[in-house]
């Protein structure tokens, strides 16, 4: 039974071996007939055709390339061209090229995915075969790459208005000794309802410097106007925004705040307490939400004071999103859109302690951001934006008077 058994995953494992080897050598037959074909185009005739105009002379074969492909690695000779009235380089195959398009993007993918530096050589040669052109510097080069993208990025132009803006801060350890930074992050919704990452870049501690710094760069690079601006509730984001933005209503995050009460209250009251704070934010008016307050500072107010004072000491910015359409009110009671972008960041903790500075940590964190921004869902009700930002205004989430362009018109 078991020579059986090892007989039959030999035979399995010699026609997955064949299966390679044919796909391998039709995509190089492929490959290599592209590549004759383009010469073909390019002079206007076939190999061995006569007469008519000639725009240069095939000049044999280059040495032979190995370009490593989605099916494995495989050999091809680029064909070359003379005596052209304009230079040729292919277009399926560049100088120098050694890879295709899929597996260079596969490379920054498995990075962020947690693939350590020195795993890359071993991992991909088992998968495109020993003889695949890889190189040691590969990541070095990617991590390069990603410093100038995010200095780009940076710098760009921000041109609009951007109805919410939601801030907060991710704390990365990096480098041998752990060295801790905060990494300052910025989403803004524009006119048409569109999530969009506007800065990202590393402060001290959160603190108000470091986040005027941050909002007076959007203003610099042209950001006019923001309408609320969602954040936890740190001290140093809401004295910078009322600096920068002091036309900006402001929204406390329910989930912090949510874990802050429940922080200071006994684990055996936390099943009880849990349910009544959420009563509070999925209250249908401010009246409702104001009154639900009360009752949950009545139930635990005389015993457990600090844990009540954390909920009423601003009830004003926990309640500000009953001034905005009722179709925006998930997404402007947290800070999610920028929580969400966290969660996938901490599932790479063990890609950022492998870089060595804090600052390599801050260009990884801005892949993966980037990466998870074309997923992004678009606001609901994007057409009420530009209600917001005409001067309609809202009482407990529907409008109750019409925008100046209405008026005008």
């Amino acid at each position: 039974m078991a020579a059986y058994q090892s007989k039959h995953r030999s035979h399995k494992q010699e026609a997955r071996s064949t299966l390679d080897t044919l796909a391998r050598e039709g995509a190089r037959r492929m490959l290599q007939t592209a590549l004759e074909q383009e010469v073909v185009e390019f002079l206007g005739r076939a190999r061995y055709a006569r007469g008519g105009q000639r725009r240069g002379y095939r000049n044999g074969k280059s040495k032979p390339r190995r370009v490593a492909i989605g099916c494995g690695t495989v050999a091809v000779q680029a064909p070359r061209v003379r005596e052209t009235a304009e230079p040729f380089s292919s277009q399926i195959l560049p100088p120098y090229q050694r890879s295709s398009e899929a597996i260079r993007e596969l490379l920054p993918d498995l990075y962020l995915h947690g693939l350590a530096t020195g795993d890359f050589e071993p991992a991909l040669r088992s998968l495109l075969g020993e003889a695949a052109p890889l190189s040691a510097t590969s990541i070095v080069r990617l991590k390069a790459q990603w410093q100038q993208e995010y200095e780009a990025w940076k710098s760009r132009s921000l041109e609009g208005r951007y109805v919410y803006l939601w801030a907060d801060g991710l704390y990365l350890r990096a480098g041998p000794a752990g060295e801790q930074i905060a990494v300052l992050i910025v989403i803004g919704v524009n006119e048409d309802g569109q999530k969009e990452l506007l800065a990202m870049v590393e402060g001290y501690r959160e603190s108000t410097e470091s986040w005027r710094e941050v909002l007076r760069d959007l203003v610099r690079r042209g950001v006019r106007e923001t309408k609320l601006v969602i954040g936890d509730g740190a001290l140093g984001l809401w004295a910078a925004v009322r600096d920068v933005f002091p036309q900006a209503r402001h929204q406390h995050c329910w989930c912090h705040k949510l874990l802050n009460v429940v922080d200071k209250l006994p684990q055996r009251v936390h099943a009880e307490a849990r349910p009544m704070l959420q009563d509070i934010y999925h209250a249908p008016t401010r009246e409702d939400a104001i009154a639900r307050m009360q009752r949950l500072a009545d139930r635990f107010g005389r015993e457990y004071p600090r844990a009540v004072t954390s909920l009423t000491a601003h009830p004003e910015e926990l309640l500000t999103f009953y001034d905005f359409p009722r179709e925006h009110w998930k997404s402007l009671k947290t800070t999610n859109p920028i929580e969400s972008i966290f969660d996938q960041v901490r599932l790479r903790t063990r890609a950022t302690r492998r870089m060595r500075t804090a600052t390599g940590g801050l260009y990884l964190v801005f892949q993966l951001v980037r990466h998870a921004q074309a997923r992004w869902r678009r606001l609901d009700a994007p057409q009420l934006l530009i209600r917001i930002l005409d001067g309609v205004k809202y009482v407990n989430g529907m409008g109750v008077r019409k925008s100046k362009r209405e008026d005008a018109a």
